[in-house]
């Protein structure tokens, strides 16, 4: 086994000594806006307050969903991640007032965790991360991150920060793709900062592995569940799945509290 287990269902956001919950929930794909709303509050209630959302998503009405959660449960209670598509990264003002649209949207006065959505080719990551940088400076964003940014892409926005550190890189990552633990977590582990993995179900492809099924019969959970507690055992890793049902939300919540064995961690390694 390569990496030694998290048991912890709080997870540190980067180097600033505050954590956040081991399981968020993402908002990517939405169908049903009501259900949806309904199954964010109940993720809240249960402990699993980080919800992830970006601009892009359904053309800016994911935010706006947030927004209605975030004002039925009270600004204090929701850690919130949004993502800035990488064209407005261009320029520093550009990215200002996108995430300026993006407040409005959400209907607060600043996010927890901004994230530039993907590199942009044609800028270079140090003036990317400047302009990130100037959210923070700016009180919109209380840290910063950056989203789909490989080894290369991680070690210069490393290099390029001058006062906020980046606390979080959120990839796909899953008990199926874990090209994540090639080089790119070791990095991570080593810098201190947070995976946040996205897709960690494969829309549903989690449940259809035998060797998945097998060892949630074992221990008397689902495949959902096995598959998450595989992620968030690792140092330096939480995971955001998406559902719009609170039933599922509810499921998400039992892959907490407890771990797998280091042979079913292994198992499920060598998937």
């Amino acid at each position: 086994m390569r990496f030694s287990i998290d048991y912890s269902d709080r997870k540190p956001l980067g180097r600033t000594g505050e954590t956040v919950p081991a399981i968020g929930v993402g908002t990517w794909r939405i169908n049903d806006y009501s259900r949806a709303e309904a199954a964010l509050i109940r993720a809240v209630e249960l402990g699993m307050n980080m919800i992830d959302t970006a601009e892009m998503y359904a053309n800016g009405e994911a935010e706006r969903l947030v927004g209605r959660v975030i004002r039925a449960v009270g600004r204090e209670n929701v850690f919130v991640i949004t993502k800035i598509l990488p064209d407005r990264f261009s320029d520093q003002s550009k990215v200002l007032k996108a995430l300026e649209a993006s407040l409005r949207r959400l209907d607060t006065s600043y996010v927890d965790l901004v994230l530039i959505h993907w590199p942009r080719p044609g800028t270079s990551i140090e003036k990317q991360i400047q302009y990130l940088e100037a959210t923070v400076e700016n009180g919109m964003a209380r840290y910063m991150g950056v989203s789909n940014f490989g080894p290369e892409s991680i070690l210069k926005a490393l290099n390029a920060v001058k006062k906020h550190e980046i606390v979080a890189n959120q990839v796909k990552y899953s008990v199926l793709d874990k090209h994540v633990e090639r080089d790119l977590l070791d990095i991570s582990i080593k810098n201190g900062i947070l995976i946040q993995a996205y897709t960690p179900l494969e829309w549903g492809g989690v449940a259809r592995n035998d060797v998945v099924a097998r060892i949630a019969l074992k221990y008397g959970k689902t495949p959902v569940q096995v598959a998450l507690n595989y992620l968030i055992s690792r140092p330096m890793v939480a995971a955001i799945p998406k559902s719009e049902r609170v039933e599922r939300i509810e499921e998400f919540r039992g892959a907490m509290g407890w771990r797998l064995a280091k042979e079913d961690v292994e198992a499920l390694e060598n998937i």
